[in-house]
Order: structure tokens, then sequence, then C-alpha cells
């Protein structure tokens, strides 16, 4: 079962609809999404790419992404999407462990890979535009659903990355879920590209194609709050993708300009922690436009969702219980809580948060050991600490690395750092724990003050010890200009803890 599949049944059943636009402007109805897509699969065909190469995209969001993915599945190929914004010795490391015998890239990435990547380079946003696709169209290459169909490998923020094998049958699963029990989607809806497409926002691009939506690329090519409100209105209704840190950036532009967000009509939030206080301000200003959800890219965008409803009803007894949560287990998994050692645990219970189903990975590209660590008895642990209330809402905690161990005691940062966000001078924090010789750990907290808000410790001690237990708040307190973030919005708390150790002292 290719996922491509879905575009040639868009494409004839309704070619004429408009499938892909920069900006306002339609490039391409779904028909001749389709023929340009088999053209080039015909292409990549002549250079050689056999089914099970993998095909790099090595890009800032554009069109012609779009297009060399689904080109590359319909060859048979596995694309390996990358972060355009790594070093291009780091993409070079990837696409030698990938093996990748073809790399699309832009311009600047392009450029940077010269020394680094001895195979053919194709130039996203130009190479493509300028040929004719004159080739005979490639018929559509078929596979098993176990079939690899991208190559996605983790950030690496521990080590070096790791490749998850994402199959055509985990791409489907994953895409029905996200109507299951995410958003529906109907044809006259854009899906606005504001994430990267190396990560969540192009996983979602094939139930979109399923479906006939149009495909929004900004002029821009990343994520601009400005730019997503104005063409929301005159293009919407849109949904889109958004890391937490990325929803914060547009309601505090929305509210700086007095718009709320007309024409946008689904938000789907997840990548990261999204607290509570800020969905709940983010709901006030917004309205009812919100869905979580929570994956890894071992099980991509398909562990659990909370639905537009549980975020939006102020009236359930359990609300803002719930809204801390990231929602209930989504269609094609279960989800369970057990030690490190795999046995389950019963309801309430703090511990490893395990998923098993469809959308979950049958290993990494190329590594047996990562694989025993991870894939138990047909279980992906996730290395998340969390656990399970009566209804089966899930609430995360941390990851199981990020646990601070204080005394013997665990301390859970998230637990510090929603306090923490209560108190209007902070703007972000970050928790992490600090070797101590007489507490094993302490806790110290990073903290982005809010515009025109000065540090006041005391103030910051009252709200920690008005809410969670006393050995629970931070011993110490740095304040920080910005947080450092990966591209998808996630805070790096590997950077926190390496500047945090070579500091010789602290601004408290």
């Amino acid at each position: 079962m290719n996922i491509a599949s879905w575009l040639q049944r868009t494409a004839r059943l309704s070619g004429d609809r408009p499938a892909i636009l920069l900006g306002e402007t339609v490039l391409a109805d779904y028909r001749a999404f389709f023929d340009r897509v088999s053209s080039l699969a015909a292409s990549l065909r002549a250079d050689n790419i056999e089914p099970g190469d993998r095909v790099a995209i090595a890009a800032k969001n554009c069109p012609d992404y779009l297009i060399a993915m689904f080109a590359a599945w319909i060859a048979g190929a596995v694309i390996v999407p990358v972060n355009a914004k790594l070093h291009a010795k780091e993409v070079a490391w990837i696409l030698d462990n990938s093996g990748a015998k073809l790399v699309f890239a832009d311009p600047d990435m392009a450029g940077a890979l010269h020394g680094h990547f001895t195979g053919p380079i194709r130039i996203l946003g130009s190479e493509l535009a300028e040929r004719p696709g004159t080739e005979a169209p490639l018929p559509l290459h078929s596979c098993r659903a176990d079939a690899n169909a991208w190559l996605f490998y983790t950030s690496g923020t521990t080590g070096r990355p790791k490749g998850v094998q994402i199959t055509h049958g985990m791409l489907a699963a994953m895409s029905l879920a996200y109507l299951s029990d995410v958003d529906d989607i109907r044809p006259e809806m854009a899906a606005y590209y504001a994430a990267p497409m190396s990560h969540g926002a192009g996983l979602y691009a094939p139930v979109h194609v399923l479906r006939g939506t149009r495909h929004l690329l900004p002029h821009a090519g990343h994520f601009d709050p400005d730019n997503l409100l104005d063409l929301s209105e005159r293009c919407g209704p849109t949904s889109l993708f958004l890391a937490p840190t990325m929803v914060q950036r547009l309601k505090e532009q929305a509210k700086a300009t007095g718009r709320r967000g007309e024409g946008i009509g689904t938000i789907v939030y997840g990548g990261g922690p999204m607290y509570r206080a800020d969905i709940e301000d983010a709901l006030s200003w917004f309205g009812p436009k919100f869905v979580q959800i929570f994956g890894q890219g071992e099980c991509p965008m398909a562990i659990t969702a909370l639905s537009r409803k549980d975020v939006a009803d102020r009236s359930h007894p359990r609300w803002r219980e719930r809204l801390a949560s990231v929602g209930r287990a989504q269609s094609f998994v279960e989800v369970a809580i057990g030690t490190h050692d795999g046995a389950l645990l019963p309801t309430g219970e703090l511990g490893e948060i395990m998923v098993r189903g469809l959308p979950v990975m049958p290993g990494y590209w190329r590594n047996p050991e990562a694989n025993a660590a991870t894939l138990r008895d047909g279980w992906l642990m996730t290395g998340d600490v969390g656990y399970l209330d009566e209804d089966g809402y899930l609430t995360l905690q941390d990851r199981s690395k990020d646990v601070i161990i204080s005394g013997g005691t665990n301390i859970y940062p998230r637990e510090v750092e929603e306090v923490l966000l209560m108190h209007p001078s902070v703007k972000e924090v970050s928790v992490v724990g600090r070797p101590s010789a007489e507490w094993g750990e302490d806790v110290v907290a990073f903290i982005v003050l809010a515009n025109g808000a000065e540090f006041d410790r005391a103030a910051l001690e009252q709200q920690c010890l008005a809410e969670i237990a006393r050995f629970k708040k931070p011993k110490d307190y740095v304040v920080v200009q910005e947080l450092p973030k990966n591209n998808y919005g996630k805070i790096l708390k590997t950077a926190i803890r390496a500047s945090l150790a070579k500091m010789d002292k602290y601004s408290f």
C-alpha cells in the first residue's frame, strides 16, 4: 500500500481542485500536482533511483518539497527529510548513515553540502521549476504496508541521531487516526505549512492530500505569525500544526495587533510541553481552535490526542486537570504505564509511558542495540514519564532522563515549571538539576522574564511555596534572554545543563 496512491486517487476524482498555493497564488491543481510528481518520479528512475533507495530532502518549506516527497514515493524510494537548520557536517552524517543516493536541497543547503556529499544534488525551487517534466510518467510503485516510506532522524540532543523507520502503513494509520481523533478535514480547508515539513507538518501532508484540501505555503518559507494571520483571513479556513513555542509567538503577535485569528480553523499543537497557563491564555484569545497531540518519531503524531472539546469545555468539573494532560490514546494504539523493565503499573501510578499499535515503528535504521533498549515484547518504551487517570487521560511529567533526584526523592521539572509560569513576571522557564554534594542534585530554574518585568526572587519563592512542597522549589535561578531551542521549538535541556556546568557564577 503506497501512501502516494492517495494523491493518484484525489487527482482522478477531483483533479481540478486547487492543490498547491504559494501565498494566494495557485501553482497547481491536483491533476497538475500528480502529473508533475509522476514525471519527476520517472526522472528519478532515470537517475537509477530504485525502490527502497533513500532520497533525502534538505530544504526549508517550499511548494517543491511536496512534489519531491510524493515523487520519491511513487518511485518506491524512501524519503529522508532533514532539518534545514542543521550544519552541513550534521546533514552529511545523516546522508551517510541513511545511504542516501540523491539529495533535494534548497540553494543555501546545496551550496553548503558541496564537499560533504558526492552524490547528485537537485535544487528545489529552481531546478524542478525549470524542468518541463517531459519524461513519460512513472507508474505508481506497488509496495506492502510494511515497506519504509520515511526515515526520520531524531533530534540527537543526547548523542548521534537515530533513524526511525516509518512505513507506508504507519503513515496510513497515523493519517486515519487524525480523522478519527484529531480533526475532520474538509475540501475547502487549507493546510498551512508553518512548522518544518521535515517533521510534523510534513507528516500531515498525506491526510490532507487524501481529503483534497489546499496546501498553502508562505512566501517566507518559515514561520511568520503576521503572514499566518493575514493569509488565514484571506484564504482560510486554515489547519496547521504548531509547536508550543510557535503558538506563543502567534498569540503574542495577535494580541499586539488586535487580531483574533479569523480564518484559522484548527491549530494542532504538540512536539513539546504546552503549559496549562499558556494554553488557557491562547484559548481565551483565539477561542476553540486547539487540539493537542502527543507522539514521537517512533510513533509519529499518534500516541494520544486531547480533543477540541476537551481543550475548550470550561464547564467540565475536571477541565483544568484534563487541559494539563495530553489526552487519551488515539484509535490505532494502546497506551500503558510500566516500570523501566516493562512491567505494567495500575491506574494512577507514575511510570514510563509505553505504546503499541499500527503507528509504532518496526525499529531504528541499522541500530539493533537501540532497538533492544526501546522495543520490548511489542511495546515501545517511550522514555517519557507519566500516569493514566481512570478515564484514560495521560498526563506527562518529564523525560525519564530529566527527572531530578534530590535527597533520594524524585522531582519532576515540569511540575515546578508549571508553578513558575503562573507568576506574571515569567515568560518562559526550564528547570534542570545541578550536582550537589549534600543532596545529590539541586533544582535550578532558567527563566526568561516577561517584557518589562524585573527579577524578584522572593516573589517566585512565595509562588512556589504556595503551590508545591518546599523541597521542590528551585535552589537557584538563572535569568537568561532566551532558552535554547531546536528547529521544532523544543527546549534543549541538554544545552541548558551544559551551560550550567560551565558557569562560575549565576545571575540569580
